[in-house]
């Protein structure tokens, strides 16, 4: 097959993770496009496509290379113009940014609290030690002491979603009556979560897991096939 998705996951190459990947499966899936999958590990990545790139999800579709989950679905959705719209128009492309800035800025800080360290031990030790030296850069301290509070951060995670709540009281999903990018973006963060860590650390009566569970029920199940 022509088109083919680089991903990212762990020693279990049946289990990917990353919600950018996530957010580009599900993109390509409401497309109604075929895709191949390859599961990469982090130091894998820079040795595919010429070095391209040093960060999933990447896109090859024929000899188009795309990287970047949002470039992505711009890219279907002006590729496949036909295929159902990922975005329902100029301003759905704007709102979706929007989305992106609320799902980075506050649920990715949140599910990085609780899931830093499975994260760290779903890889190989080559790509734990990656995994290590970039995190330690980053917040200057050992991996270990960067989120002391699992527990605490667990706690405090289902208030990160009420944004979320308070738009399902007026709909069944982000782009309204059906699922568009926007919800790929959220549902991308939440998968990651569950991946991880085996929950999304939600209430069994949660507006916000009852969206996530149609999210997964989406393409056949698509969400579901990794437990």
């Amino acid at each position: 097959m022509s088109r083919i998705l680089y991903s990212l996951s762990g020693t279990d190459i049946s289990r990917p993770f990353s919600p950018h990947c996530w957010k580009a499966a599900m993109a390509l899936h409401h497309k109604g496009l075929e895709f191949d999958e390859k599961l990469l590990s982090f130091t894998e990545i820079p040795t595919v496509e010429g070095g391209v790139t040093k960060l999933v999800p990447l896109l090859r579709d024929e000899d188009t290379l795309v990287s970047d989950s949002f470039q992505i679905a711009l890219y279907l959705e002006e590729t496949y113009p036909f295929a159902p719209s990922l975005f329902g128009g100029e301003g759905g492309k704007a709102m979706a940014r929007f989305v992106e800035g609320y799902s980075q800025s506050t649920i990715h800080p949140a599910i990085s609290a609780i899931a830093l360290m499975d994260i760290y031990n779903m890889v190989a030790p080559a790509d734990q030690a990656h995994f290590r030296k970039t995190r330690e850069a980053m917040f200057g301290k050992p991996l270990e002491e960067i989120f002391p509070d699992r527990e605490g951060a667990i706690a405090a995670f289902p208030a990160k979603l009420q944004p979320l709540r308070h738009m399902l009281r007026s709909q069944p999903f982000i782009g309204g009556a059906s699922p568009l990018f926007g919800d790929y973006i959220v549902f991308g963060a939440l998968q990651w979560l569950k991946i991880t860590t085996g929950s999304v650390h939600l209430p069994a009566d949660d507006p916000a897991l009852d969206w996530f569970e149609r999210c997964l029920d989406l393409y056949n199940g698509l969400g579901r096939t990794v437990a």
